[in-house]
Formats: structure tokens, sequence, C-alpha cells
């Protein structure tokens, strides 16, 4: 399975020169020296406003402090990204019904598979809901997950009420005592009113079943898009509220910085899981300490 380490590869490759330069012995951390590491973490996608913390952070050090720029950088970002671990879900709801959002080509169906996976890994009974009613392309591909993991899907028709499919998918899950619903919905651009409608649609459609449902919106976010894919989530929160994120395509990503974004632009709602690679093991728990010891450190300890 791929590390973290190795995932973050391209963004901290952007990052290193920057900050080795700035770590040798004696050596001072002089105007150029932090507009070189300025300019790196923008490149990175680091927020504008965190960049500008860090700067002062390192110019007071420099005056009157004892760590190292490394150290100063490092406990930095630790106070912002360890704001991004959450729980994924209540244990005790049963069937637990999670809604998966995204855009086109953020890689939702394949997730959604991922977790059926890890959840049957896990030992629980999982039920797949096939809401993508648009493309037969998309229901066909989550059903031949659904074979392969043997997992049941629920679908309908291609052009069918995507809202009646994720209703027929609940009323199953509690009719074959599941633990986890997971509903795959079209992927949509969120600049669409009509298609962020749908959603909400789907959402009520839900609640007549279980008013608690859904017990979780994730969105699925492509981490090569950086900051772009938040703005993506803003939308989608304003329609839907999510509760929680998942990033595919880190490991394709010189942008991993935007992450240092998230809990500015969407308080509250947590990075759940993240993509090391392809492979459906390759979906792991968001693990904070070990995204700023892949991004920071090229050894495996700090």
């Amino acid at each position: 399975m791929p590390s973290w380490k190795s995932a973050l590869s391209k963004t901290r490759t952007i990052l290193a020169g920057a900050i080795q330069g700035m770590v040798s012995d004696g050596q001072e951390v002089d105007e150029l020296t932090l507009e070189e590491l300025e300019v790196a973490l923008l490149r990175a996608d680091v927020p504008p406003r965190l960049v500008g913390e860090l700067i002062m952070d390192l110019e007071e050090n420099q005056i009157q402090g004892s760590r190292s720029p490394q150290e100063v950088i490092a406990d930095r970002l630790s106070q912002e990204i360890h704001q991004l671990e959450g729980e994924a879900l209540d244990q005790t709801v049963s069937p637990a019904c999670i809604l998966l959002l995204g855009v086109n080509g953020a890689g939702k169906t394949t997730t959604t598979a991922k977790l059926a996976w890890r959840a049957k890994e896990q030992g629980r009974k999982v039920l797949l809901g096939a809401a993508d009613t648009f493309r037969a392309a998309g229901t066909d591909q989550l059903r031949m997950w659904g074979e392969t993991l043997d997992v049941s899907v629920v679908s309908g028709r291609q052009g069918s009420d995507a809202s009646a499919v994720a209703f027929d998918a609940l009323e199953a899950a509690h009719a074959r005592e599941v633990d986890l619903l997971f509903i795959d919905t079209a992927g949509r651009m969120h600049t669409k009113g009509h298609l962020m409608e749908e959603l909400r649609k789907m959402v009520r459609a839900l609640k007549k079943r279980e008013e608690a449902a859904p017990h979780g919106v994730w969105m699925v976010l492509d981490a090569s898009l950086g900051q772009n894919s938040l703005n993506q989530a803003k939308v989608f929160h304003e329609a839907v509220p999510l509760t929680g994120l998942i990033l595919t395509k880190l490991d394709g990503s010189s942008k991993a910085g935007f992450l240092f974004n998230v809990q500015k632009e969407l308080p509250g709602v947590p990075v759940l899981f993240t993509g090391l690679g392809e492979q459906k093991e390759d979906l792991v728990p968001f693990d904070a300490s070990s995204f700023l010891q892949a991004l920071l450190f090229d050894s495996d300890e700090r």
C-alpha cells in the first residue's frame, strides 16, 4: 500500500528546497529566504492567510526564539491540520445511510466501492444505492463493483427519479437489516442550480422514510484541484450541509496545502478518508500527524 510519504511527494518537493534552505546550522532567516518560502507555500496552495502567519512566526522567532525554522513551521501547521480530524459515523446507528456527492471526475463511484470494501473488511453488512440515474455507465460501474465485492446494489432505470432510487435503497436497507447503506449520486457541476436542487429533493425523500436520514453527507474532492475543490464544496455545502470530506488523487496532487484552508471554508466539516493510491485498500482514514510528517519531513520520524 502506498505511504503518506509517497502520496505527498509532489507537494513536499515544492516545499523541500525552501524549507531546507532555512535549516542549515547557523544560517539566519533573511528576507530572501522568507520570500522563497512564501512562494513555495503559495505554490503548494497553502492559503495566503496562513502563509502570512507563518512568515510572521518565523520573523518573531528569529528575533527572540530558540526553535528551528522547521519547528516553527511544523508547530503552526499542526495547529491547523489537527482541526480536520473527526469521527465518520455514530457506530450505534443501523442502518446508517451515507449520501456521497461530488463533481464529475472526482472518483465518487470508485470511492463508494472502496468504502463498501472497508466496511466489509470490518465485518459489517453493506448495501449500495445507485442513484446516478443520468448515466447508464454510472449504474453499471457500481453494479460491477457490487458483483466484485459481493455486495447487493439497489438501482433504477436510466433517467428514472434519483430520489426514488435513494428512497428504495433506504427501504431495502431496513428490510435487509444491513449496517451501512452507501448511496452513490450523479456527478454534477456546482454551478448548475437545478442539479443542486435535485440533491435537496433526494434528502427530502430519504427523510420521508427515516427522519434522521441521511446520517452522513460526504463529498468526494479531487485533491489535484487544490483550493478549487473547496470552492466547489462550499456550494454543495450550501445546498446540502456536508458532514465529511473524502480526498481522492492525493498522490497526484502538488497542491495538498489547500487542506489547511478546509476549516476556514467549511467550519466543522472533517476530512474522513484520503486516497493514497488507486487500489481499494489505498483509501485510508485521514491522519493529521501522518499528513504533516509526510509533508514536511523526509524521514519517517520527526
